[in-house]
């Protein structure tokens, strides 16, 4: 889709780009000079240019020249063109405070699964995210990223897909389960498992040290993190779909990931109840 784009240059936006795929300019290669149609506020002399460095940028694998021109809501743009360097991340914490610890975060790469727990192996992670260049979150902008950056003293410069805004666009609200449960994604038994409800599983892990209970945490924090990619190719399908390209750039629906920890009922239900009974 980058390469049908044209919201990106300095002084066109989504309507004028429209305009132009109308007009029959449906891609960069396609560019006119002049255009079929006055470009107010834009100066012609530096399209070309612009165009140019897109093609470069594109070429290099640089994600971030993109994401500093576009709205946060098209980021989904780059996402097939740099797929393979993408990781979908989600991180569970002991509260919302600037205070607060991290316990475990998930990274999905669409192949493979990483977890990373407090304790053991969190250190970890800072290593592996820099081998990507593209993060995808559920509002990582005002969470989970500042809250990394903070917590390892790191500076994540990624390209980022905040599907917060991307999904927001779509008229899809309600947090990252309400956004699933829009578009039919279904979490079985751990439907109703919140981020509060992670807490109380590092809780019972720490104090009892309680395997089935981490165990858990860890199914719900992967699985937080692999809806993530179903999410991004449902919502970049639906914008394609208002466009002259969605037949041919369509991206297949991906095969659910496996999950490599199983839920434990009898502990969900048991901390349900003790929650309950407080």
């Amino acid at each position: 889709m980058l390469n049908q784009t044209f919201c990106h240059i300095p002084g066109i936006g989504p309507k004028t780009e429209r305009r132009l795929w109308e007009a029959g300019v449906l891609s960069w290669e396609g560019w006119q000079d002049p255009p079929p149609f006055t470009l107010a506020g834009t100066p012609l002399r530096t399209i070309p240019a612009f165009l140019e460095s897109s093609t470069r940028a594109l070429a290099s694998g640089w994600p971030s020249f993109f994401t500093k021109h576009l709205a946060s809501a098209d980021y989904w743009r780059i996402f097939p063109h740099f797929r393979s360097q993408t990781a979908y991340i989600d991180i569970e914490t002991t509260g919302l405070d600037v205070d607060a610890e991290i316990t475990t975060i998930a990274l999905y790469d669409g192949n493979t699964v990483r977890t990373y727990v407090s304790g053991r192996n969190l250190d970890d992670f800072v290593p592996d995210i820099f081998s990507y260049q593209v993060l995808v979150s559920y509002n990582g902008r005002g969470f989970d990223v500042p809250f990394l950056e903070r917590y390892f003293k790191i500076e994540l410069d990624h390209a980022h897909i905040d599907l917060r805004y991307v999904l927001a666009r779509l008229g899809l609200k309600g947090g990252l389960k309400g956004c699933e449960r829009q578009m039919g994604i279904n979490r079985g038994t751990l439907d109703g498992v919140d981020g509060f409800f992670a807490v109380l599983l590092w809780r019972e892990y720490e104090r009892y040290n309680d395997e089935k209970a981490l165990e858990t945490l860890l199914a719900y924090n992967i699985e937080d993190t692999v809806n993530l990619e179903r999410l991004l190719v449902e919502a970049y399908n639906r914008n394609i779909a208002s466009t002259p390209f969605a037949r041919e750039l369509e991206i297949p629906f991906p095969d659910p990931a496996a999950i490599p920890f199983q839920a434990d009922m009898e502990c969900v239900e048991r901390l349900r109840w003790i929650n309950g009974a407080r």
